[in-house]
């Protein structure tokens, strides 16, 4: 294979990756067409097909497979060494990638790693937001952020945050009209606001525990939301019951306009954790990013 066939090697890895032109071209800054032209010159050198491509979606075929499989590590590879370059740089650099949810990114990730931005403009870092489990080694994330209790035992995890407690909360216009629950079994009879978990596509189940007595509760309402900033306007606006961090409430309940319930059903819990592969040869800039957001003395996470 000649030079100038590499480029078109990197597209084909990319978009079987990606299963999109569209996200593909977006990652290696061409346009969709220049893109959907190198694939067709390397499948037509190549005298094979290798995308099976409909209106939604894009992927391998047999032959395809085996090429993505042949070459896909070797590009990351390329990239891992070229990163590893930075360190004979005087400014380490590079892009971090972790995946995270919404709350703990406002609250803990954009605060502690905006000192180290603003010191090594070099380093760039790539959120990807995501309430689900992501597998971070075959999404190609450096890194992921995850509750504690969550998270795999074969990764290294580090906590970024203190310990966390939930809250059930809803405005006092709400409770003009509805019951206040004095047990989490009353939220099954109130209009409650879920949140569909992107990965498996369920609703969230509610979680409670009181002196070592635990319920989980399966609640129904009008609204169902996917991030949490939605959740918590709906339920200023009187629309039903919130279950989130208390600290996604906070400003609300100090000004009033919302109300906590059931706080006695809410211990606090192991919080935020970074996670990444225990095998992983961290460059400069990851290593950065996880000094950045380490904190000290932290409890010890359960593992699944």
């Amino acid at each position: 294979m000649v030079k100038r066939n590499l480029n078109d090697l990197l597209y084909f890895v990319t978009v079987a990756r990606e299963g999109s032109f569209t996200r593909a071209a977006s990652l290696l800054g061409v346009t969709q067409s220049a893109l959907s032209q190198a694939i067709s010159g390397l499948e037509a050198r190549l005298e094979i097909r290798l995308l099976t491509r409909t209106t939604r979606s894009v992927s391998p075929t047999v032959a395809g497979e085996r090429l993505l499989n042949a070459i896909g590590h070797r590009f990351d590879e390329i990239g891992a060494e070229l990163d590893e370059l930075t360190e004979l740089r005087d400014k380490p650099g590079g892009t971090v990638r972790i995946t995270c949810g919404e709350h703990v990114l406002r609250t803990t990730l954009l605060p502690k790693l905006r000192p180290l931005l603003l010191e090594y403009p070099d380093i760039k870092v790539e959120f990807d937001i995501n309430y689900g489990f992501r597998d971070i080694v075959a999404d190609r994330f450096d890194a992921g952020v995850r509750l504690g209790d969550t998270i795999d035992k074969d990764m290294i995890a580090l906590p970024i945050g203190p310990q966390l407690r939930m809250a059930v909360a809803a405005s006092p216009g709400y409770f003009e009209i509805h019951p206040i629950p004095k047990t989490p079994r009353d939220l099954i009879k109130q209009n409650c606001i879920n949140m569909r978990m992107q990965t498996a596509g369920g609703l969230y189940v509610w979680d409670f525990e009181r002196r070592g007595r635990k319920q989980n509760v399966r609640v129904d309402g009008q609204l169902i939301f996917n991030t949490s900033l939605s959740m918590v306007e709906a339920a200023v606006a009187g629309l039903g019951l919130a279950f989130l961090p208390e600290e996604e409430f906070a400003p609300y309940l100090e000004e009033g306009r919302l109300v906590r319930v059931l706080d006695d059903w809410c211990p606090p819990f192991p919080g935020y954790y970074l996670y990444y592969p225990s095998r992983r040869q961290p460059s400069p800039a990851f290593s950065l990013v996880v000094n950045a957001l380490r904190v000290t003395s932290p409890p010890t996470p359960k593992r699944r």
